[in-house]
């Protein structure tokens, strides 16, 4: 199996164009006028031109899913190889209704642009490529006095790397590369799945407690040989001069986070993959803390077959302490799972997904919900915040693929129970969400 490919965007092979057989036939014509005879032939014969051929009609998800932002590409162009670009698009809609820790009612309706990227990659001197992806939207809407902006926001991920493999000529490993850049952290099976791909319209929140959504600065080095792949990477804990970690590449300034990911394909339906990061930072002592937490690792397996999947993924780690910007109630251990099965209902068209999740601590706020929607404008403060020791979530939906993942809609139910101890009368809240999701790239 090759190695994690840092680089991210795939090749984008042109399309042909389409055939000119009106012109072809025109041509014919005027041949057989012009074209003289020969003695004993009847003269100013006319020779029926042949049928025109049926054109090929033009197939519109054909040519999104092969890539068309492929502007330039040439392998025997010794400085620039290939130049490429790409974008996203996701929208989204959501009610969600439920009980909050009195016991009262809450319902709210939310619309939201996910993400909305321009995508680059440049492969040059021949071992070389750049990836750039910068945001063009930032909508906070869902939060208490948010807003929609339009615009350049920050980059999602800029990585030069260098192809050891190729450079070297070495044939010990089937991959071998170094980069340095501002990268997507990975930790658990759907960080690990690109927003372009997810089965659900947004990852569980015990994933993305430990993905966090981090773009941190470092260096990694990624190895590939058979069925195994290993990643290891070296990351600044650095938010920057403005906080949020929102600079294009952060300084080394604060503290280290030491990460590795080894994958493992153990046949052509099995795949897994484990991830763990140490976050070395001292708030204490001044430095940024990126990760809001102290340790984490997870354990993922994916099962795949024609019709069917199942997705399984195990996280535990450390909340950290004050050094982690943790405060008393927020400490100690956390863990949980992830279970998702998916099943064809029409292949390559209609697909049914489900997922449960169940996420705990050993403080009585060691853990919390996703942002969207559970906690989005804590409700006027009724659900503790999305903060609890327990958490329980259910999802089932559907994903219809218009032109493969490069055009879909999803649409899901989900249900999710949190126990927050000590807020309220109850200590527990809980909530059903409906979702729409409208997901495009190319």
């Amino acid at each position: 199996m090759a190695a994690f490919n840092v680089f991210g965007i795939d090749q984008f092979p042109m399309t042909s164009l389409p055939p000119l057989p009106s012109a072809l036939a025109a041509l014919l014509i005027c041949a057989a006028w012009t074209t003289p005879t020969r003695a004993g032939e009847p003269a100013h014969e006319i020779q029926e031109p042949p049928p025109e051929a049926a054109s090929e009609a033009w197939d519109w998800c054909e040519w999104l899913s092969n890539k068309p932002g492929t502007l330039y590409k040439n392998s025997e162009n010794p400085f620039i190889q290939e130049f490429v670009l790409g974008a996203r698009f996701q929208w989204q809609a959501a009610h969600i209704s439920g009980d909050d820790v009195f016991g009262d009612d809450f319902s709210d309706t939310f619309t939201d642009v996910r993400r909305f990227r321009l995508e680059s990659s440049t492969t040059f001197l021949q071992v070389f490529k750049l990836k750039a992806i910068i945001n063009l939207v930032d909508d906070s809407r869902f939060t208490s006095g948010g807003e929609l902006d339009w615009g350049y926001q920050d980059f999602d991920e800029a990585v030069l790397s260098l192809d050891l493999r190729k450079a070297f000529d070495l044939e010990a490993v089937d991959a071998l590369s170094i980069s340095y850049g501002r990268y997507k952290f990975l930790m658990g099976q759907e960080a690990h799945t690109s927003s372009k791909e997810l089965y659900t319209v947004e990852r569980s929140a015990i994933v993305n407690k430990v993905y966090g959504g981090y773009r941190p600065t470092g260096f990694s080095a990624n190895v590939g040989k058979g069925s195994w792949s290993l990643t290891g990477a070296l990351y600044s804990t650095d938010e920057g001069s403005e906080g949020g970690n929102n600079e294009f590449i952060g300084g080394w300034n604060d503290g280290l986070a030491y990460y590795a990911s080894v994958g493992y394909q153990a046949n052509d339906s099995l795949k897994l993959v484990w991830d763990f990061v140490y976050n070395d930072a001292d708030a204490t002592d001044g430095d940024d803390s990126l990760w809001t937490y102290g340790w984490a690792t997870s354990l993922s397996a994916h099962h795949s077959r024609e019709k069917w999947g199942v997705i399984l993924n195990a996280i535990y780690g450390d909340n950290g302490d004050a050094s982690n910007n943790a405060g008393s109630n927020r400490r100690g251990d956390f863990w949980g799972v992830v279970a998702m099965p998916h099943m064809w209902i029409f292949e390559d068209k209609l697909e049914a997904v489900g997922r449960y999740q169940y996420a705990g601590s050993a403080q009585g706020q060691g853990h919390r919900t996703n942002s969207r929607y559970y906690r989005a404008e804590d409700h006027d403060g009724m659900v503790n915040s999305g903060r609890g020791n327990e958490h329980h979530s259910l999802y089932a939906g559907l994903n219809y693929y218009i032109c493969g993942h490069n055009l879909k809609v999803q649409a899901g139910l989900e249900y999710d129970w949190l126990n927050s101890p000590g807020a309220g009368t109850r200590g527990d809240s809980d909530a059903w969400t409906w979702w729409f999701g409208f997901r495009t790239f190319f």
